[in-house]
């Protein structure tokens, strides 16, 4: 197929702002399916796990093929909990543009900054779409202030609403200087162009004039017909927003109500219009792992193969599919491909194109196209798949680390095997989730995004995989640091009959914003160059394990700064020990405290239950940010510390009879107040006196 006339997109928001419900409508528009599935009956196409169509939420990422105007259209439908934001990361790795729908009543939330930073990082021209008009407090106009004011790329209304919250029933195209209004009746396939009424005629004017000065900053043919006074007409309005969008200098955004069947035509018509094809993204640039040095791979069927593995899924019947955007060439069912980084050859034996769930298998993929691999062995998420002649790995995706852990463990001795089995392929399935054994207590401890995400992965161990489990409470992943300068001198002298051992290292540690540094500042007559490495390694073992409670060791600086050696008895096991010891002196010396995750968190709240709400707020040490009223409704925009939210859904229900609900990211890490230490850590020996962090 023609390059030019593929998109790939994906449709990413905050939690409920539609995104599975606009997805829906689109499949529905475009004869992808033939009845509209509603997320709120656990019927929709894209939400196919049991777990999302029971909790009205979206958890994995799932792909679909559909077309429009002759153009095939694949998309990537995409969490919206924080929770599963990995999803969302890795997605956009791959995709080459973007709809990124806003809730009309909330607006720019929380996980909509988080999603459009993301878009950011790997530089994809956007599409906004303003949802939810319907609804009882919805403001378009709104929702476009807070865009310019907290996202990067301004955005350019191309639409007005016709008609808000109850009486919400169209659109006005300023492009084309019409009136869009959708039948109900025909569940919204029907919609008729007309005249703008005219108590709206100076308001869109008005936006037109805006978008025509705006794209004359963007586009010469627009700046040139609007000096001259000559008429401006819809193809070159087009065209410039296209080439505006492309260059990431501008976002079109639409609205409607994809619940009411109002607006998604003209948002498909946008995908089609502004988003890239694969032939206008930039060539994929990669590295040679023979040469080490940089290339790239021109989007063109003719082109070396290469793909990237952005997503691995358990098939119950199949085993692992592996989820692969081709950039360029064409792989065939049969052909032999190089896995990077292993460099292990392996055949593909069958290729399929995704529909949620649903397999639609296919002789080969072409650059351009987004499908699945089954068979692939020790394969993870970010490799790269290769022609065996020209082999190149592409920039692997960034996991974030996890935040909330708890012990897991079978029912019964007989299924430890099988829980182990079942808890390494959701490893495998989702970076962002770890296993581990607590060396002290023998425990197995999963860990996660936070309290929804192992939730879910414990349900799937009974559902999918048949494991009955014992869990112990979700912990907090706390981090240990220092407050300030402290310097000490770690001896590791040993004599024998023999050889003996001799290292002497002196290390000074201080506070860092973040981050972990390690300074070498050191003479090479002091310690050779040749034991540095084992001095590091005994740092970072130290950095590593913590030396309070067993938390990794963060925002600190250690330097290198004295040491001694002996020409004979000197050795990297010396050293790494030495080390070792002028660390965790120096760590004590220097008032060690603890660190705790905060998060941002947004809470809409109807007016009369927010006293409550704050009341309990206060009390889990939040710290209100901001307050907003958006008619008859609250926004509470704070910071509280991850620890206090746990069972939080079930409070913020009871405190609003249901009809408040909350969002959470992850913010920063904070000290914990000392007075707080004893009641989450009192199996810590260490005593802490009142000033801030020192240890007795």
């Amino acid at each position: 197929m023609d390059l030019s006339k593929i998109r790939n997109i994906g449709l990413a928001a905050h939690i409920d702002a539609g995104k599975t419900t606009t997805t829906e409508r689109i499949l529905y528009y475009t004869g992808r399916i033939h009845r509209i599935g509603e997320v709120d009956e656990g019927s929709t196409t894209m939400d196919w796990m049991q777990q999302e169509r029971e909790r009205g939420i979206t958890i994995t990422a799932a792909a679909t093929t559909c077309y429009w105007r002759g153009y095939r259209i694949n998309i990537i439908d995409t969490p919206g909990h924080v929770d599963f934001t990995i999803e969302v990361e890795r997605s956009l790795k791959v995709l080459d543009g973007v709809i990124i729908i806003f809730c009309g009543v909330g607006g720019v939330e929380p996980q909509s900054e988080t999603v459009w930073r993301q878009a950011d990082r790997y530089k994809v021209p956007r599409v906004a779409f303003v949802n939810k008009l319907d609804r009882v407090g919805a403001d378009f106009f709104r929702v476009i202030k807070m865009m310019e004011e907290k996202l990067s790329i301004p955005p350019l209304p191309i639409q007005l609403p016709l008609g808000s919250e109850d009486n919400f029933r169209g659109v006005i195209d300023l492009i084309k200087e019409k009136a869009v209004i959708w039948k109900d009746e025909t569940l919204g396939t029907e919609y008729y162009e007309t005249e703008i009424p005219d108590e709206l005629k100076a308001l869109a004017q008005e936006y037109r004039e805006k978008m025509i000065d705006i794209l004359s900053h963007y586009d010469e043919n627009i700046l040139e017909k609007y000096c001259l006074g000559e008429k401006i007409v819809p193809e070159d309005l087009i065209k410039a927003i296209r080439k505006a969008t492309l260059e990431l200098k501008l976002v079109p955004t639409l609205c409607g109500s994809a619940y009411k069947n109002k607006g998604v035509q003209k948002l498909i018509d946008a995908v089609v219009d502004f988003l890239p094809s694969p032939s206008e993204v930039p060539p994929i640039q990669g590295i040679n792992p023979k040469t080490n040095l940089p290339e790239t791979r021109p989007h063109d069927p003719k082109a070396p193969f290469a793909a990237l593995i952005f997503k691995i899924a358990n098939d119950p019947h199949q085993g692992f599919l592996s989820y692969i955007r081709v950039y360029s060439g064409k792989i065939e069912k049969g052909s032999q491909v190089l896995v990077v980084p292993t460099m292990e050859k392996t055949r593909i034996m069958r290729l399929y194109l995704m529909h949620a769930n649903q397999k639609e298998e296919v002789e080969s993929l072409s650059a351009g196209e987004i499908g699945t691999v089954v068979g692939l062995k020790n394969v993870k998420t970010g490799y790269s798949l290769s022609n065996i002649l020209h082999p190149i790995a592409f920039e692997p995706i960034t996991f974030p680390d996890p935040v909330v852990f708890m012990s897991v463990e079978p029912a019964t001795r007989a299924e430890e095997s099988k829980l182990l089995s079942a808890l390494n392929a959701l490893q495998i399935e989702d970076p962002t989730f770890v296993v581990k054994n607590n060396p002290e207590t023998g425990e197995l401890i999963i860990g996660g995004m936070g309290e929804l995400h192992l939730e879910i992965i414990v349900d799937r161990l009974g559902r999918e995989y048949g494991v009955r489990t014992h869990t112990g409470k979700p912990q907090v992943s706390y981090r240990e640091t220092i407050t300030k300068e402290a310097v000490a001198e770690g001896r590791f002298i040993k004599q024998t009959g023999g050889r003996g051992q001799f290292g002497v290292v002196t290390l000074k540690l201080q506070p860092a914003r973040s981050g972990i540094f390690i300074i070498e500042n050191i003479k090479e007559d002091k310690i050779p160059k040749e034991f540095i490495p084992a001095i590091k390694q005994g740092i970072q073992e130290c950095i590593d394990t913590g030396q309070l409670a067993g938390y990794p060791i963060t925002n600190i600086e250690v330097e290198i700064v004295d040491g001694e050696w002996h020409e004979v008895d000197s050795s990297d096991l010396a050293f790494r020990v030495a080390a070792i010891t002028a660390f965790r002196e120096a760590f004590f010396k220097a008032e060690p405290t603890l660190l705790e995750p905060i998060m941002d968190i947004e809470i809409v709240s109807p007016e009369q239950y927010v006293g409550a709400i704050i009341a309990d707020f206060n009390a889990r040490r939040g710290k209100i940010v901001k307050l907003e009223s958006v008619k008859g409704h609250k926004i509470l925009y704070g910071l509280i510390p991850l620890v206090e939210t746990f069972g939080y859904a079930t409070v913020i229900r009871s405190l609003s009879q249901g009809r408040a609900s909350y969002s959470m990211q992850f913010s920063h890490y904070e000290k914990i107040p000392q007075e707080l230490i004893p009641k989450y850590f009192p199996y810590l020996s260490i005593k802490f006196s009142p000033e801030a962090g020192t240890v007795l």
